[in-house]
């Protein structure tokens, strides 16, 4: 049996990376043009082992995120740049005007 075919497998740190700027990238695209506080948004999408208010994974994806320009901070709030909401639109959103 491949690792791949395995459902619980152990995820690489730049997996769960991925894994954890995919969520939150969704999540405030969903919410557009809502923006969000760091705060509203670990509320949102907090896990059963999360114990910080705003935990660590949340932190770095956003702050990662905002470093290659999908993200805009303003003051508290934070909310997805135009590239990301294009993006989104090409890629996504466009399928679903279609039908």
């Amino acid at each position: 049996m491949h690792d791949d075919d395995n459902p619980r497998r152990e995820l690489t740190t730049a997996e769960a990376d991925d894994r954890d700027q995919e969520g939150i990238l969704a999540h405030l695209i969903a919410e557009h043009p809502d923006q969000l506080t760091i705060t509203e948004l670990a509320r949102e999408m907090r896990r059963k082992e999360d114990q910080a208010l705003v935990p660590d994974w949340l932190e770095r994806g956003v702050r990662d995120l905002i470093g290659i320009g999908l993200l805009n901070q303003n003051g508290d709030t934070i909310r997805p740049t135009r590239a990301a909401l294009r993006f989104n639109h090409l890629f996504f959103d466009r399928d679903s005007e279609a039908g």
